[in-house]
């Protein structure tokens, strides 16, 4: 199997520091509306992972932050809570 062909290395769970980013629009309290959305999917989510960017214009914001990714269905459940929300405009 050539470099191209390799599968990306699979996760083991419980997978500990696994990083995440909501990107949207700024504003004072978008870092409380990201967590409460996260605290919903991750019970023992941990506020110090959390770190927050503001864009160049000081359009959008960033909100980094680390969980204890316990599968895929919780990944995915978050994935898309966060971004069914109106103000958050991409996950990674």
């Amino acid at each position: 199997m050539s470099d191209k062909q390799q599968e990306p290395p699979k996760i083991e769970f419980p997978c500990p520091n696994y990083p995440i980013k909501a990107v949207g629009i700024g504003g004072p309290d978008f870092q409380s509306h990201v967590i409460e959305i996260v605290q919903v999917h991750v019970p023992d989510f941990d506020l110090g992972t959390v770190s927050v960017q503001d864009s160049r214009n000081g359009n959008f914001q960033s909100v980094r932050f680390k969980i204890t990714a316990q599968g895929v269905d919780q990944l995915k459940a978050l994935h898309e809570a966060l971004m069914k929300s109106d103000r958050v405009k991409m996950v990674i």
